[in-house]
């Protein structure tokens, strides 16, 4: 069990028992979904892993500056009130505090529900329930800090496995770097893409100029991929003409910015090639993004041949 993870239930489990709330969560906010990362729930049937809409929400009310942290009586809040979720479940009281990461931008919250309207001294609780969503948001950075230690340390194992040619990681290195960033996306729902790039002219340099010459075009494409990418993203070259890149903590705009960032590299080179792009999300692990992002690029090449087909 990490650090965040024991953190989050010993907090769950204390503030349940000393606020008597029939559920209270630690969850993850990106994009629309609201994820239960870790619950203590006697009566609401919510387990870790479920998804909710964030925008319905009093959490995102809350991080808005609409609501208050401790609502007695959610009813008497207007933004609480007319929050979509307290249609479907019934909320008497909230309590909610943001979870950050050391940068300021939102992670997550600490939050708990109850179907009956609470004693209004339950605002008495305040600080103590800021003081843990301070306290599991200190442990999260400290926790991510490693964590990118960690991750440096593994590229550093994954050296061993590069391709010759390129000095990218190899087949080998690229899926032992996939896994471990699936690993990573269970613990904090954090999403990634996957982009792939596959080469245009590699069988023509081949025939026209030689082996030689289709060498230098993969070296010149690995390089210009290479300084495209961020330091954190893993570029790798997954055989032949064909390279992989996994744009780690990305959602699918920052995806694409990095995609479009990666083709103007290649442009730039005068090399041609074909992409494909997908997002790791609550129902795509990271390895069907890599699926998706392949068919999508091969999906690419099939339209451009059709295209110079209909040219000739």
């Amino acid at each position: 069990m990490n650090n965040f993870e024991s953190a989050s239930i010993r907090a769950l489990t204390f503030l349940r028992q000393k606020l008597g709330f029939q559920l209270c969560m630690v969850t993850r906010a990106e994009g629309n979904d609201w994820t239960v990362l870790h619950s203590d729930d006697k009566g609401y049937g919510v387990v870790p892993g479920d998804v909710f809409n964030w925008d319905d929400s009093f959490c995102c009310e809350m991080v808005k500056g609409l609501g208050p942290n401790i609502a007695a009586d959610a009813n008497q809040v207007p933004a609480y009130a007319a929050a979509e979720i307290g249609r479907k479940i019934p909320i008497g009281a909230y309590i909610g505090v943001p979870l950050r990461f050391a940068d300021g931008r939102l992670f997550g919250t600490l939050c708990g529900i109850d179907p009956s309207v609470q004693p209004d001294d339950i605002c008495e609780h305040q600080e103590l329930i800021e003081v843990l969503g301070e306290m599991l948001s200190t442990i999260l950075q400290m926790e991510l800090r490693v964590d990118e230690e960690e991750r440096r340390a593994e590229r550093f194992q994954a050296q061993a496995l590069t391709d010759a040619l390129t000095g990218l990681y190899n087949r080998g290195g690229w899926e032992q770097l996939l896994a471990k960033e699936e690993a990573r996306y269970q613990r904090y729902r954090q999403s990634s893409v996957v982009i792939v790039v596959d080469l245009d002219e590699l069988k023509t340099v081949n025939d026209l100029q030689g082996h030689a010459a289709g060498d230098s075009l993969i070296k010149r494409a690995a390089s210009a991929l290479q300084a495209a990418s961020r330091s954190e993203d893993v570029v790798a070259r997954l055989g032949g003409d064909e390279f992989g890149i996994i744009g780690v903590g990305c959602d699918l705009a920052a995806g694409q910015v990095l995609c479009s960032r990666l083709e103007a590299a290649l442009d730039a080179e005068g090399i041609k090639a074909s992409y494909g792009l997908a997002v790791t999300t609550r129902t795509t692990r990271i390895a069907a993004a890599l699926t998706i992002a392949d068919n999508e690029m091969y999906e690419q090449k099939r339209q451009k041949k059709a295209a110079d087909l209909l040219g000739a």
